[in-house]
């Protein structure tokens, strides 16, 4: 097997890892690790974004019908996130590899010492060859502040490690270009990633198991391909699915990855969460969306519509008030709105701290 990818990052959806009884598939996490150990002895290294905690939860205990929902899952992920990891960890063992578990909530991405600090751990479980295997911690996630679902998770996985490529394993060939169940719709080979409008020939239906449809996990990779990620969505209930995708040997989806991004600007663009709110006029916004190097200058301000400090993420909007970008301010709000329409002053935001989201 040959592959150009050194780093990649696995996630494997709830379909894909159980049965139709909505218990644990062994047989496929067996495979899943066996292909796993052989990358890893490629000199692949890999990241594995694992749903079928609360499958596995579902095959230890049951819940009573009259449990609310959410606290239904946080009961059978908390239990089952033990059985899962126990499995993984065996199944790994058999291989002479050893994996560790990373939970994670969405605020962890947040904070930019924290997001670099975690980016440490991982860091060094892959130095030490250990296989990480990352899941939403369910147990206490706020239900306002969770994934959209494992995708979402593994695209910011991906942009967070600069991963050489992120691979979504579903139970479908890949995005197809209308409904998978009807006759003469096709596997879409290649998606750039400029290309947006995936509602108009993607079924919105979500998976049996799973919080995430097509159309959800279509929008994140082509996120992720515009950071300069190429992520490929293939079968993953297809034996060796991975080392047939890694030699380019099974029929998948591919987003063409864009212009590769710089770590900071991975972050703006995946997780940043924004303090102040900057409005533009038309020519700071056609200068900031063309793909040149320019910074936003006092100039092309038209107001400050929320305070900020020096350091903290700003939205970018335009006179419609529609997000252009997030960018780190250079200074506060304060001096930012003594600068409104100057010319010959200081940029707020600096070409390689700002991130266009259009």
């Amino acid at each position: 097997m040959a592959s150009q990818y050194r780093k990649i990052v696995v996630k494997i959806g709830s379909n894909v890892l159980t049965q139709k009884d909505g218990l644990p598939d062994l047989a496929r996490i067996q495979n899943i690790t066996a292909q796993i150990a052989q990358l890893r002895s490629n000199g692949i290294e890999v990241i594995l974004v694992s749903s079928g905690a609360v499958a596995s939860g579902r095959s230890i205990i049951t819940v009573p019908d009259k449990t609310d929902t959410i606290a239904a899952r946080q009961l059978l992920a908390a239990v089952g996130q033990v059985k899962l990891l126990h499995t993984y960890y065996t199944m790994f063992a058999e291989h002479g590899v050893v994996c560790a578990q990373v939970l994670v909530t969405k605020e962890d991405f947040r904070d930019r010492k924290h997001y670099l600090n975690m980016k440490n751990c991982f860091t060094a479980l892959l130095q030490n060859k250990v296989v990480p295997i990352v899941n939403e911690n369910d147990v206490v996630s706020v239900t306002e502040l969770m994934f959209t679902d494992n995708d979402e998770l593994a695209g910011l996985v991906a942009a967070m490690l600069n991963a050489d490529a992120l691979i979504i394993l579903s139970n479908v060939d890949g995005v197809f270009n209308g409904d998978p169940k009807q006759a003469g719709a096709t596997v879409i080979k290649e998606i750039h990633a400029k290309e947006t409008n995936f509602a108009s020939f993607i079924a919105p239906g979500k998976s049996q198991f799973g919080r995430g449809g097509m159309v959800t996990k279509s929008a994140m990779a082509q996120k992720v391909a515009r950071l300069g990620i190429p992520v490929h969505v293939a079968n993953g209930t297809k034996d060796d699915i991975l080392l047939g995708l890694l030699s380019n040997d099974v029929e998948h989806t591919k987003f063409v990855p864009g212009k590769t991004a710089s770590g900071t600007k991975k972050w703006l663009a995946t997780t940043a969460e924004a303090t102040g709110i900057v409005q533009v006029n038309e020519g700071a916004k056609t200068a900031l969306t063309s793909g040149k190097a320019i910074s936003l200058l006092p100039v092309g301000i038209v107001a400050i519509k929320a305070d900020f400090s020096k350091g903290d993420i700003i939205k970018v909007v335009d006179e419609a008030g529609v997000l252009i970008g997030f960018g780190i301010a250079q200074y506060g709000a304060d001096k930012a709105r003594e600068r409104i329409g100057e010319r010959n002053q200081k940029a707020l935001v600096h070409y390689d701290y700002f991130y266009p989201s259009i």
